[in-house]
């Protein structure tokens, strides 16, 4: 007869380890409490969702205790917002620990690494896993703002697919750390009337993130440099106040280097023919616009002297190009310098021999000879359909300086494309922006080594860099949420 019952060889379960057998306890829950698990927890069953609740609330405290703070730095660059950052936690208290990073441009992880130790530095995070990025607490990102196509707040996650913040949301959602530091530029705040902004800020709400935004400029932490930038943070428990920072100024003297070496060209002699080095102190150099704060090529005989009354004309011509009523006449839309044929200047400047007079400052290179422009697919083309007018030759960034910096005013935002041609005053002469000063004018700390790069390099990077005073104030402020 067959036997029943008893433990048949293979049957059953494998035994549990000790340490990870279920242990059952008894919890009670108000309705409350339970709804926010309900909606605020990770798992299938109430059980898995109380037990994440658990899991990552002890790690947070047993990180808080041992005062580690765990980060990853994406869209690295020269590791200005990480510098900030460890520079703030650490002043709490904490011992700063970068987990991973990324950036894309080969010479900015040449720096970064020369700096920061790091032996490795991740490439391009569009080709990351997220699963193959150590847990951390902090997400920290000066982010590329690429334009959000067909973009929509009713789409939801996927809206963000194609532009880089995706890859900051695809790692948060998939990591769930405790907050983020998000920078980018001024332009974002407007950016599709300000629609990008609110998908950003939507999606970051969404993933359980207390969000908070503002525009600050850095020239109120003690940088000399005025730098709009739109900065972002989020934290699993509240929303960062980025409001009333303790305010503090410096100007560009405050951290000007003195007697390096100065520029000897054709284009400093022809200046100081002119010109005093004196006069020349926080001057523009430019030919688009009118005013004394500006000097002009042909006021230095940049492409060849001119006589008063062709000075008189190129001055007036300035102004007259910019006037509403010739778009008008011309029929197209009002644009910031337009060209005016003959028949047109003849109205305010009447001469003899008009045409001969254009066309001799056409020759030198002071005026040019064009069509006027007409919106097209939200740029300015040429509108063969009009006649052609005379025009300023405006090429700012062929001029070898565009602007002299003024010692005991602020320097204008550093931007990639012109920063070399940035000049300063040092004793005599003209020289270009050190790097030092460069990044003096972001807050980079003085052992901080870029010598060993290209300066169009060096320049490219801070052009685009954060400014670290701003991201300490701000880090200071997601520290003391992270220790409470």
């Amino acid at each position: 007869m067959a036997q029943h019952g008893g433990k048949r060889e293979g049957s059953g379960r494998t035994p549990l380890p000790e340490n990870e057998r279920k242990i059952a306890k008894t919890i009670y829950f108000t309705p409350a409490m339970q709804n926010d698990i309900e909606e605020y927890a990770v798992g299938n069953s109430f059980s898995e969702k109380c037990i994440d609740l658990i899991s990552a609330q002890i790690e947070r405290r047993k990180h808080t205790r041992n005062r580690i703070v765990r980060f990853i730095d994406l869209f690295a660059g020269l590791g200005g917002i990480r510098l900030g950052f460890e520079s703030a936690f650490k002043a709490r208290g904490f011992t700063p620990r970068c987990v991973f990073s990324s950036e894309i441009k080969d010479y900015a992880i040449k720096a970064y690494k020369n700096y920061f130790k790091d032996k490795y530095v991740a490439g391009d995070i569009t080709k990351i896993d997220a699963n193959d990025i150590e847990d951390f607490d902090f997400l920290l990102a000066g982010f590329p703002c690429q334009p959000f196509s067909a973009a929509g707040l009713g789409l939801g996650f996927e809206d963000t697919r194609g532009t880089l913040f995706f890859e900051i949301e695809r790692i948060l959602k998939a990591k769930q750390p405790y907050g983020f530091l998000l920078e980018n530029v001024e332009g974002l705040i407007n950016h599709d009337k300000g629609r990008t902004l609110s998908i950003i800020i939507d999606h970051l709400k969404k993933l359980n993130y207390y969000v908070s935004y503002k525009l600050i400029d850095s020239q109120y932490f003690g940088l000399a440099q005025s730098r709009k930038r739109v900065y972002i943070v989020g934290t699993k428990d509240a929303h960062i106040s980025l409001d009333n920072f303790e305010n503090s100024s410096a100007t560009f003297g405050d951290i000007m280097e003195c007697g390096l070496p100065t520029v000897d060209s054709d284009f400093t002699r022809k200046l100081f023919s002119h010109f005093t080095p004196e006069q020349v102190i926080g001057k523009a150099i430019k030919d688009k616009r009118g005013g004394t704060d500006n000097i002009h090529s042909w006021e230095i005989g940049l492409k060849g002297e001119i006589t008063p009354e062709q000075a008189k004309f190129l001055n007036l011509l300035l102004l007259e190009r910019r006037k509403r009523k010739w778009a008008a006449e011309i029929g197209i839309d009002w644009m910031d310098g337009m060209p005016l044929t003959e028949r047109q200047i003849s109205t305010f400047f009447p001469r003899k021999e008009l045409k001969q007079f254009l066309d001799n400052l056409v020759s030198m290179g002071y005026l040019t000879l064009e069509h006027p422009r007409k919106k097209k697919g939200g740029r300015r083309v040429p509108d063969e359909t009009k006649p052609k007018g005379y025009n300023i030759v405006t090429g700012k960034l062929s001029f070898e300086f565009t602007k002299i910096l003024d010692p005991k005013a602020l320097a204008p935002t550093l931007v990639a494309m012109d920063v070399g041609h940035l000049g300063v005053i040092d004793g005599n002469g003209l020289r270009r922006l050190s790097i030092r000063e460069g990044q003096r004018l972001c807050g980079f700390p003085e052992d901080y080594d870029l010598s060993f790069l290209k300066e169009s390099e060096a320049f490219d990077l801070l052009g685009n860099t954060v400014c670290i005073p701003v991201i300490k104030a701000i880090s200071e402020r997601l520290a003391d949420m992270y220790s409470n």
